[in-house]
C-alpha cells in the first residue's frame, strides 16, 4: 500500500479509490469489471459492424445509432485505464496530467452522448411527423454536420476544465473518492476557492445536459401529439414502438446522471460506497445496456444478429 501521509504532500498525483472502506475487496471486482468492458466492446462493436455491412441499415436512424455506439466505446475506454489499474493491478496512483486528461475525455464523451440522444430524438420526431420527407431532410451530409457540431460543442465546453483544475493548489489530501477522475471530485480537494470551477460546472450542466433534456422532452411532446392524432390504435403502437429504444437510452443516461448530481450536491452525509456505486452506474451501465436494448427492440438489427449467429453455427 502507498504511504498516504507522504502522498498528501505530493501535488503531482492523485490516489483513486476502489471500494471505499474495504480496499482489500478490490480484487473481487476485477472479473465483473472485465466482463462489463468486454460486453461493452462486443455489443457496440457488433452494432457497428452490422450497420456497416448491411446496406438496408444505411438510414439516418442507424447512422445516429452508430455514433451512439462509438460514443459509448469512447466513454468506456476513458475509464478503462484507471479501473484496470486499481482493480487488476492494485495501483491507485495516477499522475496529475493523466488525471486531467481522463477528466477531459470522460466529461467530453458525456456531453457528446447527450448531444447524440438529442439528435436521435430529432430523428424520431421527423420520422413520425413528416415520414415522406424523412430521407430528404436527414441526408448523409446533414447527419455528418450534426455529428461535427456535437463533437465541436463537447470540445468547446469541456476544454476549459483542465485549465480550471490546474490553476488550483492542492495542499491537503489528494485521495479522490472514485475510481476515475471527475471535475467535481478533484475540485473538492483544493485548498483555495473553487467558486469559478463550481460556477462553470453548473453553467455547463445547465446549458448542455439540461438544455438537451428539455429539447428531448419537447420532441416527445410533438411525437406524442402526432401519434395521438393517428386514428388506428395499431398504427399508434407501431409509431411509438419505433421510439421505445431511444426512450430507454435516454432514461439510462439521464436517470443515473441526475442521481449522481443530487448525491454530490445533497448527499454528503451518505456512505462513500453510495457515491461510488452511483458514479460507476452512470458511466458503466449505459455503454453495456444500450446495444442490448437496440438489439432486442430493433427488428432489423435483431434479425441480422440471428442470421449471423445461425450462419456461423451452421458452418461449425
Amino acid at each position: 500500500m502507498l504511504n498516504l501521509n507522504a502522498s498528501h504532500m505530493n501535488h503531482h498525483s492523485f490516489l483513486l479509490t476502489g471500494i471505499p472502506g474495504v480496499p482489500e475487496k478490490n480484487s473481487w471486482m476485477a472479473f465483473p469489471l472485465g466482463l462489463l468492458y468486454t460486453l461493452t466492446l462486443l455489443g457496440n462493436g457488433t452494432i457497428l459492424s452490422i450497420i456497416k455491412v448491411d446496406s438496408s441499415l444505411h438510414e439516418p436512424m442507424y447512422y445516429f445509432l452508430s455514433i451512439l455506439a462509438l460514443t459509448d466505446i469512447g466513454l468506456s475506454m476513458s475509464t478503462l485505464p484507471s479501473m484496470l489499474s486499481i482493480f487488476w493491478f492494485n495501483a491507485p496512483e495516477i499522475s496529475f496530467d493523466a488525471c486531467i486528461t481522463q477528466m477531459f475525455f470522460i466529461h467530453g464523451f458525456g456531453v457528446v452522448e447527450s448531444g447524440v440522444l438529442v439528435s436521435m430524438a430529432f430523428d424520431r420526431c421527423v420520422a413520425i411527423q413528416d415520414p415522406l420527407r424523412y430521407a430528404s431532410i436527414l441526408t448523409s451530409g446533414v447527419i455528418g454536420k450534426i455529428g461535427v457540431a456535437i463533437l465541436a460543442r463537447a470540445i468547446c465546453v469541456v476544454f476549459p476544465v483542465p485549465f480550471l483544475i490546474k490553476r488550483l493548489p492542492f495542499c491537503h489530501s489528494n485521495v479522490l473518492s472514485h475510481s476515475y477522475c471527475l471535475h467535481q471530485d478533484a475540485m473538492q480537494l483544493a485548498c483555495a476557492s473553487t467558486r469559478v470551477n463550481s460556477l462553470y460546472g453548473l453553467i455547463v450542466v445547465v446549458c448542455t445536459l439540461g438544455f438537451d433534456a428539455l429539447i428531448i422532452l419537447f420532441s416527445y411532446v410533438l411525437i406524442l401529439k402526432t401519434v395521438l392524432g393517428i386514428a388506428s390504435w395499431a398504427e399508434r403502437l407501431k409509431a411509438f414502438n419505433t421510439c421505445l429504444s431511444h426512450i430507454c437510452a435516454v432514461l439510462l443516461f439521464y436517470v443515473p446522471l441526475i442521481g449522481v448530481t443530487m448525491i454530490h450536491r445533497f448527499g454528503k452525509h451518505l456512505p462513500p460506497i453510495v457515491h461510488t456505486l452511483m458514479a460507476n452506474v452512470y458511466l458503466l451501465l449505459p455503454p453495456v445496456l444500450n446495444p442490448i436494448i437496440y438489439s432486442i427492440k430493433t427488428k432489423q438489427i435483431r434479425k441480422r444478429i440471428v442470421q449471423v449467429f445461425f450462419k456461423r453455427k451452421g458452418q461449425a
